[in-house]
């Protein structure tokens, strides 16, 4: 087995300001993926919490013949796993709520919500630093 690897400079930056369809976001890409398709790739793993909102663009490059692993799913599934066996699961008859947290521009996320998860709603910025100072 052969691991090719690519780090995609410029990627984040590209999906945080809410470009995840953009000519530029598809040049960083296929200059990462080409190289790998040409040496025969069959799967792309995906490394980065940012890079699932270009998964349909990375298969319209990609193809049908290669597989995208999104590894968020299974990372869900072990937190899950690890609260239960210590007893951390809330249990409630009401349903939960979603906050959207960043270390960045509250703003900026809370402008890009629809793009990029689907649904509207507002961001709260934290501070790393304040909350280490807290806790």
């Amino acid at each position: 087995m052969t691991v090719l690897q690519d780090t995609c400079p410029g990627l984040v930056g590209q999906i945080e300001t809410g470009e995840i369809s953009s000519p530029e976001t598809r040049q960083i890409l296929e200059q990462a993926l080409h190289p790998m398709l040409a040496a025969g790739i069959d799967t792309v793993v995906l490394g980065r919490t940012h890079y699932p909102f270009v998964i349909p663009l990375i298969q319209e490059i990609t193809g049908d013949s290669v597989r995208v692993i999104d590894p968020a799913p299974a990372v869900a599934r072990q937190v899950e796993r690890v609260l239960r066996a210590h007893n951390l699961v809330y249990q409630s008859d009401t349903q939960g709520s979603v906050r959207y947290l960043t270390t960045g521009d509250a703003t900026r996320l809370g402008s890009m919500l629809s793009a990029l998860v689907g649904s509207d709603g507002t961001a709260e910025h934290i501070d790393w630093d304040t909350i280490r100072k807290e806790s």
